[in-house]
């Protein structure tokens, strides 16, 4: 069984009580606060309490001072006024069912995951739900027009999301092509205007043209989303110089949306200045999607930290490492 503690994926061998993890972790649980997906567990109901896969785990104490944690809370990824650590966003569809989608979200460290607005299916009531797997109350749910194909479909679409749980942090696509799946700008345009004039806070997938971009920033988008390659393709980070200039151009987050594939293209979004990576097929069309969510949980925050880090410059010819002066 996998849980989520302070941010670490961890395999339980067993099932167990919080009690038990504490044990198991070595921790004095009179010396230690525990939150179990957002609700704190009183310490008298740590025994009765029995963790469930996927469960968020947070373990606290009290230190001297304040305790400063390179990589973590000091970067964190604002969206709209809204703090997150997690870099990575996902994508809930195209897994082999609700389980494995837990799973992967799960190990891939994410704090938001994208979902699409479809009819309920009526004549099974009784159908698994995937907020029966994935809580809302877990995950930031950011709803998606997937497979609009209209500014009006798309409104339409967004305002049903908000009426079902609330939601006014959304993600916009307007699709112009069934073959590419490249964005209709046109009618992005015109329904990200309507969006923000009603109170939504748009994420907008866009094509990667900095001018587009740009206007879209201007109109009041919570953050852009330019493309790396078409839609499920897996090509990875196509056009390195638009993406680099729409980052550079930017004060509002820069995501790359579609089109990676494996982790080294994750890792070259990062490492060009974007905010985040938005994924699915990549992930959920892996051989092994438990197993490829941690790849790319691991280079996002690589490519992070090699962003931050500066590289070095390249040069036309060799520069040795060591020093030359003492040489037998």
């Amino acid at each position: 069984m996998r849980v989520i503690i302070n941010g670490e994926n961890k395999d339980l061998p067993r099932p167990m009580s919080v009690a038990e993890l504490l044990g198991d972790l070595g921790l004095n649980a009179e010396k230690v606060a525990l939150e179990r997906n957002l609700e704190i567990v009183p310490r008298s109901d740590y025994a009765s309490t029995r963790l469930e896969e996927g469960d968020r785990i947070e373990i606290v104490h009290f230190i001297g001072g304040g305790d400063h944690d390179d990589g973590g809370d000091d970067d964190p990824l604002t969206i709209a006024g809204r703090r997150f650590t997690s870099r990575l966003l996902v994508g809930t569809g195209k897994y082999r069912d609700f389980e494995e989608t837990a799973r992967a979200i799960a190990a891939s460290g994410a704090e938001i995951v994208t979902v699409a607005v479809r009819r309920v299916n009526i004549s099974d009531p009784a159908q698994p739900m995937l907020v029966d797997y994935v809580s809302p109350e877990t995950y930031t749910y950011l709803p998606n027009t997937a497979g609009c194909y209209t500014a009006e479909d798309a409104v339409r679409t967004l305002r049903l999301a908000r009426e079902a749980g609330g939601w006014d942090l959304v993600k916009l696509e307007v699709l112009g092509d069934r073959k590419t799946l490249y964005p209709d700008m046109t009618e992005t345009l015109k329904a990200a205007e309507k969006l923000i004039g009603e109170g939504f806070k748009v994420m907008v997938y866009c094509s990667d043209d900095p001018i587009m971009a740009k206007r879209l920033e201007e109109m009041g988008c919570a953050a852009i989303m330019p493309l790396a390659a078409p839609i499920g393709s897996g090509l990875g980070v196509q056009n390195p110089v638009n993406i680099r200039i729409i980052v550079e151009q930017s004060e509002v987050p820069v995501l790359v949306d579609a089109g990676v594939g494996t982790a080294s293209d994750a890792a070259v979004a990062m490492e060009l200045g974007c905010d985040g990576v938005l994924m699915n097929t990549a992930i959920a069309e892996a051989k092994d999607p438990i197993l490829m969510a941690r790849a790319m949980k691991a280079a996002v925050e690589a490519g992070r930290l090699a962003y931050r880090a500066g590289r070095m410059p390249r040069k036309r010819y060799a520069d040795p490492s060591s020093p030359l002066a003492g040489l037998i």
